[in-house]
């Protein structure tokens, strides 16, 4: 009865830990790599149309739709069988001009916050109910004529859309951004929007918001099972948008719970490959791949990351990690894993079987470690150490240089502490020496 009783205190302690990060959303502190900084390229070379303080998004979802009480299109933590893709702007400031949220993003402190809103929701098309319908026919299963129809016309309608934006850039990539546990379609939005601001507004932004954010005691069950629901529907898009000759490269970022779906989703689809004489990373088009604040077991990861070469599935796969993110802290004590979670690992944790695995590997592989408090610009960027990838400029100038400036972690240009064994460490100030 006691162990019941305290993890469900667990439970809710987890809960108010990450509820505690919600409420009014404001630009994400600027990165150290464009403070003061009036001659980086990532704004100054940006074409005419996409100077504004508009970030147009796209989104894929399988959240229910539902009408709020104006009759507005949203989307709750309820789960649909169908994906939806549509489209929004979030703004970035209350009226205001380029050029004043030009120098907000490369200020290292703001005279004031920057708001963000989400616009109205425009659903462009949705796809068929899943499990898609089949019969048997001599031996070969036979999908469903009329579900394939609906299937391939509401791809050719998401195909057309995504490649009329991918005209506006000269990077040909998607930006694919998978969001944690009790996030709501907002959260999800805000986070793609502004990391994709930062970026230089390169290739083309798509939030995939999974039906998460349930209210009350049982939402990290509810959702937990939701990021097992949403699996299949993030291994449907990723196969899709990889099809799509128009697209060079496919990024795919995941935070906290939603690691777990983008690493169970890669999976699969390396299997696939891999069973069919493939290269995974040719074949989807994998470029980076990011877990941001994992919540993974250790040994569950590592069955998966190194046993089912999932590491080795893109060109650069990239592990973000902190041992004083305090909700990982939480999930660890929940979840009783013997080894810990992968979202608080150091290098000091690695067992000698983990060590010889990292060192034979590929140079693509790498594990940042941020040290919550050790920088004065990240001590107070986020309070409880979960959202750090966005929150504090030593990580997110890291993630810049990364996605934006296509740089390994070894790197000069990237000046990260190499600890040995694929880990890397930031350091105070970073990428400023």
């Amino acid at each position: 009865m006691k162990s019941y009783q305290f993890r469900t205190w667990l439970v809710f302690a987890l809960i108010l830990v990450l509820s505690a990060c919600s409420g009014k959303r404001v630009l994400m502190p600027t990165p150290n790599t464009y403070v003061g900084d009036e001659t980086h390229p990532a704004f100054t070379g940006l074409p005419a149309e996409l100077k504004s303080t508009e970030v147009p998004l796209f989104y894929v979802t399988d959240r229910e739709p539902e009408r709020d009480e104006n009759g507005k299109l949203i989307y709750g933590y309820k789960r649909s069988p169908s994906l939806a893709f549509g489209s929004t702007v979030v703004d970035l400031g209350e009226e205001i001009t380029w050029e004043e949220l030009l120098a907000a993003s490369r200020a290292g402190k703001r005279l004031k916050d920057v708001p963000m809103k989400v616009g109205e929701l425009t659903e462009i098309t949705r796809g068929p109910n899943s499990p898609i319908p089949y019969t048997e026919v001599d031996g070969v299963i036979v999908e469903d004529p009329e579900f394939v129809a609906k299937r391939d016309a509401a791809i050719e309608v998401f195909r057309e859309v995504l490649v009329q934006q991918l005209a506006l850039t000269q990077r040909k990539e998607v930006f694919v951004f998978v969001h944690g546990f009790h996030n709501d379609f907002n959260d999800a939005a805000f986070a793609m929007a502004e990391l994709w601001h930062f970026l230089g507004r390169i290739g083309v932004p798509l939030v995939y918001t999974w039906p998460a954010g349930y209210p009350g005691l049982f939402g990290y069950t509810y959702d937990r099972e939701s990021s097992e629901f949403t699996v299949y529907h993030l291994r449907q898009l990723l196969e899709l948008i990889a099809g799509f000759p128009e697209v060079e490269k496919l990024n795919v970022i995941g935070h906290s719970r939603g690691t777990d779906v983008v690493v169970t989703a890669v999976r699969e689809l390396t299997i696939e490959a891999r069973a069919k004489g493939l290269n995974p990373r040719k074949e989807y088009k994998l470029h980076n791949i990011v877990l941001a604040a994992p919540d993974l077991d250790a040994q569950v990861a590592a069955q998966r990351l190194i046993g089912d070469f999932i590491a080795w599935s893109a060109d650069r796969f990239t592990i973000y990690t902190s041992p004083a993110d305090r909700a990982i802290g939480w999930s660890n004590r929940l979840f009783a894993s013997p080894k810990g979670r992968i979202g608080n690992l150091k290098v000091e944790n690695l067992t000698p079987e983990a060590k010889v695995a990292l060192e034979r590997g590929n140079s693509n592989f790498s594990i940042i470690n941020f040290m919550s408090g050790s920088d004065k610009s990240d001590s107070d960027a986020d309070k409880f150490g979960h959202s750090y990838f966005r929150n504090a400029p030593t990580v997110s100038s890291d993630l810049i240089l990364m996605l934006r400036d296509d740089l390994d972690a070894d790197d000069p240009g990237r000046p990260l502490e190499d600890l040995g064994y694929s880990f890397y460490r930031v350091p105070p100030g970073y990428p400023k020496q």
